[in-house]
């Protein structure tokens, strides 16, 4: 995820990272700025249509159907961000259960401190990278009763973890160590490991319907396509550079939205699952100490 400070927003418009739409739309903007330049010529010298045919009317189709675009285009930004947020929304709360898992085994059982130091950043960094098809054993540590060799990789490495985290947790209970109200004091964030997991899978595996999405990009390009047509008779040669700021603007709403509607990637949109992982891992550490 790019970092930067909102307060300097004059000086992000002139720089170009590698998040910019315009880089990666550039080619297709040269292509569309060609095509408006041929029909733009093929209007004005070669069939020399007057500003009465009723060719112009289609200017008049565009702005109603920009209307209809930018409605589109709203729903599947807004669609998109709302997935995004949940997203951050579901590692605020993978934080807040890690932070209150520790705190309770401080004062419960302080003895047993070190495996949860461990293991709570474990589940943390194994999320992480499950959530974007990878495996990453260096980031699993070892402790007395874990050992990350044994983990299955063909399998739920998170809920491997989680399953070791609850199976030490009810030991812990039958040998007196904790009570039973202490194993229920701790079985909410316990819980919400998992949920957290079910949670980002959801949004994960459950894309913005295909139809719906095929739709846009079609009507995207049926609209731009047919932009010179209607606006060559009060443009002229200047339809080139307004057609390619049209087609620019549609096109990068439709790829911002295709970004972050998986935010768990490793995009420079993608929410910032590593240092979340790291800000977990050093809350633990701080707590744990």
């Amino acid at each position: 995820m790019i970092r930067y400070n909102p307060k300097e927003s004059f000086l992000i418009i002139f720089q170009f990272h590698k998040a910019d739409t315009f880089r990666k739309l550039l080619p297709m903007i040269i292509i569309i700025g060609i095509y408006s330049a041929f029909i733009a010529w093929l209007e004005i010298s070669v069939w020399q249509l007057s500003d009465t045919s009723h060719v112009k009317n289609l200017s008049i189709i565009h702005s109603t159907l920009g209307l209809v675009i930018s409605l589109l285009l709203v729903f599947r930004t807004n669609t998109a961000y709302e997935r995004w947020w949940e997203g951050r929304k579901i590692w605020g709360s993978l934080v807040n259960s890690s932070r209150n898992l520790a705190l309770k085994i401080q004062a419960i059982c302080p003895q047993e401190k070190m495996y949860y130091r461990t293991m709570i950043p474990n589940y943390a960094f194994a999320l992480k990278n499950h959530l974007r098809s990878e495996v990453n054993l260096d980031e699993i540590l070892d402790c007395e009763g874990f050992e990350s060799i044994k983990i299955n990789v063909e399998k739920h490495i998170p809920n491997q973890i989680a399953l070791n985290i609850v199976a030490h947790t009810v030991a812990l209970n039958k040998s007196n160590v904790i009570g039973n109200e202490h194993l229920l004091f701790l079985n909410q964030e316990l819980s919400n490991f998992t949920d957290c997991v079910g949670a980002c899978e959801r949004i994960r595996k459950t894309p913005i319907p295909f139809s719906y999405s095929v739709f846009l990009k079609k009507f995207i390009f049926l609209y731009v396509i047919t932009l010179p047509f209607g606006y060559v008779f009060s443009l002229g040669y200047y339809v080139i550079p307004v057609v390619s700021i049209f087609f620019y603007v549609l096109a990068s709403l439709e790829l911002i939205a295709e970004e972050i509607e998986d935010p768990f990637g490793k995009d420079a949109n993608d929410l910032p699952t590593d240092a979340i992982s790291e800000g977990i891992k050093n809350s633990i550490n701080e707590i744990l100490e």
